[in-house]
């Protein structure tokens, strides 16, 4: 699977207060929590963000609360992928459940600068940065991991692997 988009940088420790602010979990709705996705850290996120880009950031990315509505909002205001030095542990999970694709590379994220244009070979774990032509490696998700990024999460993967037996 191969991703490109224009990226958005953020610093370390974005916290999931950050990402979707605690006085709009009083809904589940993916397209309302993106119009509030990141308004806290950047009021015009939301207005600026494309179906296809990117989001690069350094260390500790989607700390704080464990609340799984974090990266349903980053995923549903478009960004295909999200590109850290590293992320919570929690975050890294969520994420992967709702098929929202993460990268941990401390060069890439140095390296990579707001407005440029980064393409992300998920099964090889490369990362290119077309604007100023540099090349990261990340470390490539497992098979599995692909397929139930492709399939489109944990639910729909499992529904996939109960449908095998």
């Amino acid at each position: 699977m191969k991703i490109k988009g224009s990226v958005h940088k953020f610093n370390d420790n974005v916290d999931t207060d950050v990402i979707i602010p605690a006085r709009y979990l009083n809904t589940s709705d993916p397209k309302e929590l993106a119009t509030h996705c990141m308004e806290d850290i950047d009021a015009k996120f939301s207005t600026r963000v494309r179906v296809g880009d990117i989001i690069v950031a350094g260390k500790n990315f989607g700390c704080g609360s464990s609340r799984e509505h974090a990266p349903i909002a980053i995923k549903a205001c478009g960004v295909s992928c999200v590109i850290a030095t590293t992320f919570a542990r929690i975050f890294y999970r969520n994420a992967l459940n709702i098929a929202l694709p993460i990268l941990e590379c401390a060069e890439a994220a140095e390296n990579i600068n707001a407005g440029d244009v980064v393409s992300v070979e998920l099964a090889t774990g490369t990362i290119r940065n077309e604007t100023s032509g540099m090349t990261f490696k990340a470390e490539p998700f497992p098979p599995f991991m692909q397929e139930l990024i492709e399939v489109g999460g944990l639910i729909e993967y499992m529904k996939r692997q109960q449908a095998k037996n």
